[in-house]
């Protein structure tokens, strides 16, 4: 009897990547049909599977076929599962395009997961039938490349190239990573910040095939069936939005999916977690965004948004049939949830399962770490500045709370008083004691002895700020008074204008380099060109969270950690800093180029799993010798393999 493991490839040695439905881990290659008992996706009773594919099939004399019987082990309600992505350790060794059975010919052109358009060998032409159904000529991975960026290069409008793009992951997915890696600078802007926010918001008319699950209330009672639909069984890392506040565009109903789906391909193409292991999901209430219930071609539920018990209750039975299809240490990344719900499921499931809420630790961890490197630029140490926060949502009050812990560490100062260098100015003014019975509880940390002020202006003229923060989602807050302020008070002003997308930026790179006479320490959350101000050139730094997340999700994943702790937040910040050159620090840089986003996350990852050890949440033993070589060895790799 044959013992076979669902993976990303068959080979004859080992695991590598994953298949449609089905795809196994053989000690050799079955001889002709597998006849495969596993569970059926919608039932708990066992169901037998007869796969055979004329690509392996030995046919005798008298029409009969060789057969393998094969016992496969599923364990699909939450065991423990041995999928690793080493792709380094197989990318030698031929393969065979395995989903229910070997892809062949049409069908293997149409299966994006092994597709590889006119790179098939003249010996892979014949071995899988398909012959006459490509053109002659067989180029290569690389020239296919060069030839997408031609193409996606014609476009003018962003749109057009996320279009473009999605159409290629949904074609030939190890070429989509390939292009994305190969030309991240380029490309991030095009499948994240600030091209998917327009995606989201035109989701309904440029809906073509779907790349996620949608549960919406008509799901209700059923999600852990509707979660065995998805044909990956082995999933990782989840990415989920209920889409009420997608980026600074606010509610986007079940169009937030374009959020979940650029997220995991930044999983993968920035942290190398295998495609197969990522799902997106979107928690469809509904939505209280008027011009999406009257738009015809919206696709989510018209109506308006579920609340309290209906909206727990659904949220409650996704996040169990989560844990009960893929077991403890899938990891759940909460995305554009509003505020009063984004801090409360982070609570109530923080204890419970691996969650992670990108907008409140993910942004405050990578704009820590611009933080910590402004430091070796404008000199001391973190408790030596006082912080001003225009916004007092999930980023503000995130980046906030983050800042005080790492003060904390630093200098074993109370929290309490970490919390009185830090202010927080929202909708209302600045957060003060007078207010404290009006305020939110995540708000209510930052309301100091001060007399109230209103305007933004007044804020930094009278608690004196060295460092500025907008996470406001309100643009051009940060006005030429505010900055010249800020410049009056402080040699060189640190300036954070994170709101996204461009449009919503609190103030552009070239207002902030030119309003302070060029002596900002400037980042943003979108990107700007580089500015030329008095003939010398500034390149604005991004404090982009996918400095952050593809990163922190490996180290998880590689430990095998069972929950989130904010010393691994903090280990991701000081890790992400750390790579930060002077040659960087020269450009006025105080984050690292994404062109060595891979490395960067292998550095993350490696902090956060030693951080897991040492906190005794890993469970893959024995931990690694060298945790950054492991990193580096468990990446998924877009190169393409070789069939048999």
């Amino acid at each position: 009897m044959i013992s076979l493991h669902r993976s990303c490839f068959l080979n004859n040695s080992g695991i590598s990547g994953s298949s449609s439905l089905f795809s196994y881990k053989l000690n050799k290659l079955p001889p002709a049909s597998v006849k495969a008992t596993a569970l059926g996706p919608n039932s708990d009773t066992n169901a037998s599977v007869l796969i055979e594919n004329k690509a392996f099939k030995e046919i005798t004399q008298d029409g009969t076929s060789a057969a393998a019987n094969v016992d496969i082990n599923l364990t699909v309600a939450g065991g423990d599962r041995e999928v690793y992505y080493d792709d380094a350790a197989t990318e030698d060794q031929l393969v065979t395009p395995w989903s229910v059975s070997v892809a062949s010919g049409y069908s293997l052109l149409r299966d994006p997961h092994h597709n590889k358009g006119l790179a098939f060998t003249e010996k892979e032409r014949d071995a899988h039938y398909l012959r006459g159904l490509l053109p002659p000529t067989v180029i290569s991975q690389d020239l296919q490349v060069k030839k997408m960026m031609y193409s996606i290069r014609k476009y003018k409008v962003p749109l057009q190239k996320y279009m473009a793009m999605m159409d290629l992951q949904e074609t030939n997915e190890r070429l989509f990573y390939k292009l994305l890696i190969d030309n991240v600078e380029e490309l991030l802007p095009v499948v994240y910040t600030p091209t998917v926010g327009e995606a989201c918001q035109k989701y309904g008319s440029i809906f073509r095939r779907p790349q996620g699950v949608f549960i919406s209330l008509k799901e209700k009672g059923k999600i852990h069936e509707v979660l065995r639909n998805w044909p990956q069984k082995d999933i990782q890392v989840i990415v989920v939005t209920d889409g009420e506040r997608i980026l600074g565009l606010g509610d986007l109903g079940c169009q937030g999916m374009g959020i979940p789906i650029g997220k995991l391909s930044l999983y993968t193409a920035l942290g190398g977690v295998c495609p197969s292991a990522c799902l997106p999901v979107t928690i469809d209430v509904g939505t209280n965004n008027e011009q999406l219930l009257n738009d015809e071609f919206y696709i989510g539920l018209r109506r308006r948004r579920a609340t309290g018990l209906e909206y727990a209750e659904l949220m409650d039975e996704f996040m169990t049939a989560v844990k009960q299809n893929y077991g403890e240490k899938v990891l759940i990344q909460f995305e554009d949830f509003a505020n009063h719900n984004a801090f409360d499921l982070l609570a109530k499931y923080g204890t419970t399962h691996l969650v992670f809420n990108d907008d409140i630790q993910g942004t405050a961890s990578v704009v820590l770490a611009g933080l910590v490197a402004a430091l070796k630029v404008v000199g001391g140490t973190l408790a030596d500045h006082r912080f001003l926060f225009l916004g007092a949502g999930e980023a503000g009050t995130g980046i906030a709370e983050l800042t005080a812990l790492e003060i904390s560490k630093q200098t074993n100062m109370p929290l309490e008083e970490a919390h009185k260098k830090i202010s927080l100015v929202d909708s209302k003014g600045l957060i003060v004691k007078s207010r404290i019975d009006s305020l939110q509880h995540f708000k209510k940390p930052w309301a100091h002895d001060h007399e109230p002020i209103k305007k933004l202006v007044d804020a930094v003229n009278g608690t004196k700020p060295t460092v500025l923060i907008g996470t406001s989602g309100v643009g051009r807050t940060f006005t030429k008074e505010v900055v010249e302020a800020m410049a009056a008070l402080n040699d060189k002003p640190i300036i954070f204008s994170l709101s996204n997308p461009t449009s919503q930026s609190e103030c552009t790179a070239e207002e902030a380099y030119t309003w302070s006479k060029g002596r900002a320490i400037f980042a943003s959350g979108s990107p700007f060109d580089p500015v030329e101000y008095e003939g010398r050139v500034f390149v604005p730094g991004q404090a982009n969270n996918a400095y952050i997340f593809p990163g922190f999700g490996l180290g998880l994943i590689m430990s095998g950690a069972i929950r989130v702790h904010d010393d691994m937040l903090l280990a991701a910040s000081e890790a992400l800093a750390a790579q930060v050159t002077q040659e960087n620090f020269d450009k006025g840089l105080i984050y690292p180029p994404f062109k060595n986003i891979r490395q960067i996350s292998a550095n993350i990852a490696a902090n956060v799993a030693a951080k897991a050890y040492e906190l005794g949440l890993a469970t893959r033993q024995p931990r690694p010798k060298d945790l950054v070589k492991y990193a580096e060895s468990c990446m998924y790799n877009p190169a393409y393999r070789s069939y048999r």
